[in-house]
Order: C-alpha cells, then structure tokens, then sequence
C-alpha cells in the first residue's frame, strides 16, 4: 500500500526525486535520480529503463529499449508544481508524455505531448491533476501503457495518436 502526504507545502526536491526513485524501483530497471541538463526545467530527474516488450506486455513490440523520465518542479509561483513525465524510445526518436508546465496555455495545464526526436507531433489538452506529486506519479503511471500504445505511426514516424484509445480518468 502507498501512503500519501497530503501537505505539499513542504515539499523538498532532492527527497521528492528520492521518493520518485523508490517508487519506480520496484517497477523498472536500473532507476537513478539525476541533476537535470541546464535545457530542462526543475533541478533533477528519475530516469528508469524499461523493456517496453514487458511492460507493455508485446513480444512484438519494435524496440527493446526505452526510459521513463520523471521531474517536478518546485515553487512555480503557481498553486501547484509543474511536472514532466516521459516515455521516451531513442532507438524511434520517440517522447511521449505528460507535461504540467507554462506552455501551450490554450490547452490547459497540462498537456499529453508526443514528439519525433525535437519535432513536436501532438499537443493536446489532459487532464490536471491537483494532488501530491507521488500521487501524480501514481496515476501517470496507471495511464502509461495506454498512452504508448495509442501512438499513431505513418512512414515509421510518430505522427499522432488514438484519443479514444487512451484512459481517462
């Protein structure tokens, strides 16, 4: 059973990371908290490696390797803490993911994100979600699969996905 606090007002960043990085311990392989690259918003990430043929429970599944990548940022100025939360495939040049950031204000908060390397494919509205980060996590985690397997593809190349085939809460 996974307890969450329900203050998150004292929130660090290192120990928030850490925590991430047990959580998904037990899920994926090889998990390790980083200090994010000066690119990227917020001070670390938890980046696991995954076999999507296991995870995604597909024996034919094109690729081998991929990484689950995981940052929050703290103390936004906004009521609540942005966040990114990828599937990424380098083998395709493949990001799919959620991010709670300052971007794309027309879709709302948070936004479900599918690029072809740094070519953005898709940004289309998602739903918020207003709790602690490890229940964001949580409930990120229970959408991954669906989200994943709802990328469209044309020429071998992201191209989009299948709304009615992803998980809403």
């Amino acid at each position: 059973m996974v307890v969450f606090l329900a203050n998150r007002t004292n929130l660090q960043s290192k120990r928030l990371h850490d925590r991430i990085q047990n959580r998904l311990s037990g899920e994926f392989e090889s998990v390790r908290r980083r200090r994010a690259e000066p690119r990227e918003a917020g001070p670390y990430r938890v980046v696991a490696e995954v076999d999507p043929r296991q995870y995604l429970d597909d024996d034919e599944y094109p690729v081998t390797t991929a990484r689950v990548e995981i940052g929050f940022q703290l103390q936004t100025g906004e009521p609540h803490e942005y966040y990114w939360f990828n599937w990424i495939e380098p083998d395709r040049s493949l990001l799919v993911g959620w991010h709670n950031d300052d971007t794309h204000d027309d879709l709302g908060p948070v936004h479900l994100q599918v690029n072809d390397g740094a070519t953005p494919v898709l940004h289309e509205s998602a739903e918020f979600i207003d709790s602690h980060p490890l229940d964001v996590v949580e409930r990120r985690l229970h959408l991954l699969r669906d989200a994943v397997l709802a990328v469209e593809w044309g020429q071998e190349r992201p191209v989009g996905v299948d709304s009615t085939a992803i998980g809403r809460e």
